[in-house]
């Protein structure tokens, strides 16, 4: 027989791995080249793909990079593999889409996002914007692209 303390220690256990883990559901929105909304447990959650920072939504490229996060992604069932969470309470998460690739590394591999280098030291990420970078894709075209992480950093300045 399990003493009766126990009970609150086993639920915390199950409930708390189940609201930390990966989940699978469609995309039905897209805010920006770095945020997605997905249906979670019959609810819309807002994911913010891990290691990567696309332009702002007034920023040169902000919107052609929503424009490949959604043909990418919109639709479509994915799986977001949870990495925690934001100072904005959003899930943080790498997304897998159905056949297989990484949604994060797709839009830095085709130069519509930079690697969020403050919050990512992933190397794969690090080489696909290398690459990107050399072949002048997305973003990459133009020779003084300017990060997210400064244009909001300038934006802040001038408010």
């Amino acid at each position: 027989m399990i003493p009766i303390l126990l009970f609150p220690l086993i639920f915390i256990f199950f409930v708390g791995s189940n609201a930390n883990g990966d989940f699978t559901g469609e995309v039905i929105g897209v805010l920006d080249g770095d945020t997605i909304e997905v249906m979670h447990d019959g609810k819309s959650e807002r994911v913010r793909l891990h290691g990567i920072d696309a332009p702002e939504k007034g920023q040169a490229f902000g919107k052609s990079s929503k424009k490949a996060a959604s043909e990418l992604s919109f639709g479509k069932d994915v799986t977001v593999k949870e990495r925690g969470r934001d100072k904005y309470g959003r899930t943080l998460g790498e997304v897998i889409l159905p056949d297989n690739r990484s949604l994060n590394r797709e839009m830095v591999r085709e130069g519509h996002a930079w690697r969020y280098r403050k919050y990512s030291n992933d190397g794969t990420l690090e080489r696909l914007e290398s690459d990107a970078r050399r072949s002048r894709r997305g973003l990459w075209r133009d020779d003084d692209a300017v990060p997210p992480w400064e244009y909001r950093k300038a934006r802040k300045r001038k408010n």
